[in-house]
């Protein structure tokens, strides 16, 4: 199921690292968005090539972008984040993806994450496993925080706040840790060279290709209190077997009401 929406979304992803990487290995503009987040030449572009090409192959269907919102449509919505990691992009760092998503009644089904300037393609379909450049990925077997790799965003999110003491603990008990932000951290885990990532907020579209991805791997993703993932809310994202321990630990502190099940902004 989904085959054909899953090679539709990687001959996106084809056209999309066309457009991005002749853009990053030259000049580009990039601008402040009005929440102060910048946005490049490459977001744009990518972002209107793919609503194109959906409205051409699936005009039906709804389409989410973070530049673009949302296009309403039926029951299926394509979920784009043209460049992930637009910082990196902006500074010539090659951790950058774009991310695009299928969600099928708000669960999204199929997922790319494709990273040209690294040389790396994920792609997961529900019920089919996931894959990195064409072959099978798992996560890893870690079973105990101690011998875990845990990856994290910005440290300035770990500083202070209401996470941040028990976020510290954990990197002091796991075996490594490293901030490998974006959606770098999450494959890590999906590929099984990370355990644990752990994100102070996320976005529906910086999320939903990578939870095919490291669903379909063998992991899992939910907010910190253990809660279905849910727009601008934490994310916790492992091999499984850590899961329940770090939601323990880290759900006593986590902010805000207690989440619904998991809404496709």
């Amino acid at each position: 199921m989904f085959e054909e929406e899953l090679a539709f979304a990687e001959e996106l992803a084809d056209r999309a690292a066309g457009i991005a990487l002749e853009l990053f290995r030259g000049t580009f503009e990039v601008r402040a968005k009005p929440d102060q987040s910048p946005v490049t030449e490459a977001d744009l572009a990518i972002e209107e090539m793919v609503r194109r090409a959906i409205r051409e192959r699936y005009p039906r269907d709804a389409v989410l972008g973070e530049e673009g919102g949302l296009q309403e449509g039926g029951d299926r919505r394509w979920i784009v984040d043209p460049i992930d990691g637009t910082r990196n992009f902006a500074d010539g760092i090659q951790i950058w993806a774009t991310l695009i998503a299928l969600a099928v009644d708000g669960a999204p089904v199929v997922g790319v994450v494709s990273a040209p300037a690294l040389g790396e393609r994920y792609a997961a379909r529900t019920g089919a496993g996931a894959t990195l450049n064409g072959l099978p990925i798992h996560v890893s077997r870690a079973d105990r925080l101690s011998r875990a790799f845990v990856v994290h965003g910005q440290m300035a999110d770990w500083l202070d706040g209401p996470h941040a003491e028990q976020v510290q603990a954990l990197v002091r008990e796991a075996r490594r840790d490293r901030g490998f932000g974006d959606f770098w951290g999450h494959t890590l885990v999906a590929r099984g060279a990370a355990d644990v990532m752990i994100e102070a907020e996320l976005n529906t579209w910086d999320f939903a290709a990578l939870q095919v991805v490291v669903g379909e791997a063998g992991g899992r993703m939910t907010q910190f209190d253990g809660a279905p993932l849910e727009h601008g809310r934490s994310v916790l994202t492992t091999n499984g077997r850590l899961h329940d321990e770090l939601v323990a630990r880290l759900s006593a502190r986590e902010a805000g009401p207690t989440a619904e099940p998991m809404r496709l902004a």
